[in-house]
């Protein structure tokens, strides 16, 4: 069974932030733009913080 531990889930201007935890590679986030694509990278953050303001500068620099 998967452990994966999901620390926030944020809406900003239609595209959906995830951070979440995994055993294996720690911290990461996920965008789901209004497109429905689904964007990321496999870069572990060893913190939730870290990986959330990662996302958000994704989000800001997204058109």
């Amino acid at each position: 069974m998967s452990q994966i531990k999901v620390d926030e889930v944020i809406c900003i201007k239609g595209s959906v932030l995830m951070v979440f935890y995994t055993p294996g590679q720690c911290w990461q986030f996920r965008i789901i733009s209004r497109t429905g694509g689904i964007f990321g990278e496999q870069k572990i953050y060893y913190s939730a913080d870290t990986a959330f303001e990662t996302g958000l500068e994704w989000l800001r620099d997204e058109r």
